[in-house]
C-alpha cells in the first residue's frame, strides 16, 4: 500500500508534514509493502504545473493521502480517484505514518475540510 503525506520542505521520514497540502514543495510517498520511500516534486497547477495534486498523485499509483488538512474539493476528487484521505496527522513524516496505523487518524470527508478553504468555499458562493 503506498501512503502519501505532504512535506513541509524537501521531503522524507524526518521532514514535517506540510500544512498546506496543494501548495508544498514535495510529497513523500511510503510504500508499506517494501519501506520504500519515494518523494514526488509537487509539479501541480498550485506550483505551476498544468494538473491538481490530486491528478497528479493518481498517476504515482497513491492509495492512501496522509495530512494535516485539505479543501474540500481535494477531498473530492480523492474520494472520486479511489484515494482514502485521513486527516489530523501532525508532527515529522514518520510520526504521520505512525498515527495513521496505529488508527488514530481519522477518514477525511466534506465536512472535514481545512477552516482556511472553507471560508474560501463560502466567499466563492457569496458572489
Amino acid at each position: 500500500m503506498k501512503l502519501c503525506i505532504p512535506s513541509e520542505s524537501s521531503g522524507g521520514l524526518k521532514d514535517r508534514v506540510g500544512y498546506h497540502f496543494g501548495r508544498v514543495d514535495n510529497y513523500t510517498v511510503y510504500d508499506t509493502e517494501n519501506e520504500a520511500v519515494e518523494i514526488i516534486p509537487n509539479t501541480s497547477s498550485h506550483k505551476g504545473g498544468t494538473k491538481l495534486p490530486a491528478d497528479l498523485l493518481r498517476s504515482h499509483k497513491i492509495d492512501i493521502m496522509i495530512c494535516g488538512g485539505l479543501g474540500r474539493r481535494a477531498i473530492q476528487l480523492f474520494e472520486q480517484y479511489g484515494i482514502e484521505v485521513y486527516s489530523g496527522a501532525e508532527g515529522i513524516i514518520a510520526d504521520a505514518i505512525k498515527q495513521f496505523q496505529n488508527g488514530s487518524l481519522t477518514m477525511a470527508t466534506d465536512a472535514d475540510a481545512c477552516r482556511e478553504h472553507k471560508y474560501h468555499d463560502e466567499n466563492k458562493n457569496k458572489k
